[in-house]
């Protein structure tokens, strides 16, 4: 399995979780690791939001997608 099909296999386990202690867990551990790094996590903003969204749109109707 490629790193990508990975991520997006984290993401959808991480949309579907209910149980905020393990969150909980899953967040503090990649916080540390960015602190370990010295990475910090950067928040979009609301064009990049809408660019990605848009962009997504486009690629699904064009077909290219993975189910």
């Amino acid at each position: 399995m490629d790193l990508q099909t990975r991520k997006l296999n984290l993401i959808e386990y991480l949309i579907g979780l209910k149980d905020e202690n393990m969150f909980r867990v899953i967040e503090d551990s990649i916080n540390r690791h960015l602190k370990t790094t010295h990475q910090s996590l950067k928040q979009f903003t609301q064009e990049e939001l809408i660019n990605r969204a848009q962009k997504s749109n486009a690629e699904y109707l064009a077909g290219k997608f993975k189910d």
